[in-house]
């Protein structure tokens, strides 16, 4: 009975520590024009990663996000957006109309990566690591609905997340960009 308990806490510390060993960085992307995106090119940087969505009632929140990543892109901070059509089909385009209708309409600058899946079965596996605390090490944050704002730190580390209705620009997120 102790050998088997022994186990059990072997395993349960292992798989514990397999998660906090993960970070950010582990992960590669695609961009929106489809090439490779590698996030350990984001290491130093305080990363806004946001499920974004064309037509939604959240989508004006572009503005603020640009108006952010604006504001602190030279002070190591970047926002990433990634399309995603989860949520009563909000984001039907593909990558190219995507691409298109976020500089036409927001004059977004801020690196947008490949639609793809943000919940469900074919959850992207950094969604999956960015909403899941066995794999983040700490904190379940599953994606409520587009502009689902996740924070992670400079390295590579999930701070939190902010709800897809607050803004942006929130208390939350400012203090935490600007905080050293």
């Amino acid at each position: 009975m102790k050998t088997f308990i022994l186990m059990i806490m072997t395993m349960m510390f292992t798989i514990s520590s397999e998660a906090q060993n993960k970070s950010f960085y582990d992960f590669t992307v695609k961009t929106i024009d489809g090439k490779e995106f590698p996030l350990s090119s984001l290491k130093g940087k305080k990363v806004l990663v946001v499920n974004v969505a064309s037509k939604c009632g959240f989508t004006p929140q572009y503005a603020k996000l640009q108006e952010l990543y604006e504001k602190y892109k030279d002070k190591n901070f970047v926002v990433i957006g990634f399309p995603a059509n989860n949520f009563l089909w909000q984001e039907p385009g593909s990558n190219e109309e995507i691409a298109k209708f976020c500089s036409l309409n927001y004059n977004v600058t801020f690196p947008m990566m490949a639609k793809i899946s943000v919940k469900g079965k074919d959850m992207a596996p950094l969604y999956q690591w960015l909403t899941q605390k066995k794999l983040n090490g700490k904190g379940d944050a599953p994606v409520q609905w587009n502009f689902q704002k996740f924070m992670i730190d400079e390295n590579g580390g999930w701070v939190g997340f902010v709800s897809p209705k607050d803004s942006p620009l929130s208390e939350e997120i400012v203090t935490w960009i600007e905080k050293e």
